[in-house]
């Protein structure tokens, strides 16, 4: 006999989406009970009383849980607990008191708790909210999986001033010693402030190697939830755990012979340091609950924006794996370090914004470049590129304005004043000057190039030297 029972939510309770649950029982008056309390918090749930009506029920109602009790009046719950770990259903069993080995049964093929009866159903609710929210965070944890190991083609590098120069150099050095040899590549170390694009350099330097086909899989350390970050980075065989219905390799496994990128590496819980230099150190990552060591052959960059020398002599952070990570070293410069690469990048996302949404060419006026160029910009090109794409989106005339580009108003105050010097009076003329004679300066008088650092077209640029009496 099957029972339809509509659901009723839980005031106190918002979901965007019901979750289902299919309770197969053949205690009429248990059953009730735990249907009720369940629709109270917030599920939505169907019940059936025999195993037929439970495979009746998996194809209509689509269940994300069940709750199955062992004992069914058709045969045993066993029997359909196969099914339902076919088809991805997080299964709880439901045994009577003293039939152990039903419930061991259960969970070697892959049911992810069991209860012994008589039930609470209060326990019953936290053992399921518990399950939603482990389920939930491994959904987005293979989302970001899936995301991240394909590198976006279109990844740039944009900047010409020396410090950049010698960041290209640098990955133009390792992609010459990836193809110089087939052994394992060595260890490269990103570091600087937040928002400078650590990550950035990191898939350009995997475009830039041999394996640039290969995946490349970013591991955000600081984001991954405390309670999956070892499964999530070595990976686990079934019935490691709670939950572990099925043998599933780690971030570290999935990059194959690509690139393995550990953002922000200093937020690595210290007991797992231990297990990363062994990886490191050996080349071999052991899943959880497995005897078995697999070979690791991914390049591995890391990045972080901590001191890890400063940590290591704190003990936050291990000396040997510090060491060991610090091979190669690439510092990332800040943004206000980066001369006329400000100029360069604000254009960059400028056009990118206007490329994205379809929008019309903007340009910057004079006051605007110059507060561009004198703010410290202390989120580095993050922070600028959330600026100007702000500014551009907010804009609704061609010139975008210092006003719309939100700064604070000191820094653009600083910045007409700062850059104006051998100026004797601060106007809008006297700064426009100043910003062509800076950009000539920096592109040693190309003025094609200055055009591209100011954004703004040749022509353009020609006029406006014209009217300040500037020749090259």
């Amino acid at each position: 006999m099957l029972s339809q029972i509509s659901s009723s939510t839980d005031k106190s309770v918002f979901l965007p989406f019901k979750k289902k649950i299919l309770l197969v029982e053949d205690e009429v008056l248990f059953a009730k009970a735990v249907v009720k309390r369940l629709q109270k918090a917030g599920f939505e749930c169907e019940h059936a009383e025999s195993l037929h009506d439970a495979r009746l029920l998996v194809k209509q109602f689509e269940p994300d849980m069940a709750l199955l009790d062992m004992r069914l009046p058709d045969g045993n719950g066993l029997d359909l607990l196969s099914d339902f770990v076919a088809k991805n259903i997080n299964t709880i069993v439901m045994t009577a008191f003293g039939d152990v080995t039903d419930a061991v049964n259960a969970i070697k093929m892959g049911a992810i708790d069991y209860l012994k009866k008589p039930i609470d159903l209060e326990e019953l609710l936290l053992i399921i909210q518990k399950n939603e929210k482990t389920t939930d965070l491994q959904t987005s944890l293979d989302y970001s999986r899936q995301r991240d190991t394909i590198v976006n083609e279109s990844v740039q590098l944009i900047g010409e001033s020396a410090a950049m120069q010698s960041v290209r150099q640098q990955i133009t050095r390792i992609a010459q010693l990836s193809s110089l040899s087939d052994a394992v590549q060595p260890t490269v170390l990103i570091t600087g402030e937040t928002g400078t694009g650590k990550d950035v350099v990191a898939r350009y330097l995997h475009a830039s190697c041999a394996n640039h086909d290969k995946p490349f899989v970013h591991v955000d350390c600081a984001s991954l939830p405390a309670e999956l970050i070892e499964s999530e980075l070595f990976g686990h065989e079934k019935g490691a755990f709670t939950n572990a219905v099925a043998s599933r390799p780690g971030l570290i496994e999935s990059a194959e012979d690509g690139t393995l990128f550990l953002d922000e590496i200093g937020e690595l819980p210290l007991g797992l340091q231990a297990k990363l230099l062994n990886v490191l150190e050996r080349r071999m990552v052991r899943r959880l609950g497995s005897t078995k060591e697999r070979p690791v052959q991914a390049r591995i960059i890391a990045a972080t924006n901590r001191d890890l020398y400063q940590m290591s002599s704190e003990g936050r952070f291990r000396s040997d794996l510090y060491y060991r990570l610090n091979v190669i070293t690439m510092q990332m410069p800040p943004l206000r370090d980066r001369g006329q690469d400000v100029l360069l990048l604000a254009n960059y996302f400028r056009q990118m914004t206007e490329k994205r949404y379809a929008l019309p060419h903007h340009e910057f006026s004079v006051a605007a470049l110059m507060a561009i160029q004198g703010y410290h910009w202390p989120g580095n090109v993050r922070e600028m590129r959330h600026q100007i794409s702000r500014a551009v989106l907010m804009c609704t005339q061609a010139m975008i304005s210092e006003h719309d580009l939100g700064l604070p108003q000191l820094a653009v105050v600083n910045a007409n004043t700062s850059s104006m010097q051998g100026e004797a009076q601060v106007t809008l003329d006297g700064a426009e000057k100043a910003m062509l004679l800076n950009a000539l300066e920096q592109s040693r008088n190309n003025v094609s190039k200055a055009a591209r650092l100011l954004g703004i077209t040749r022509m353009t640029m020609r006029y406006r030297m014209d009217k300040h009496g500037i020749s090259v």
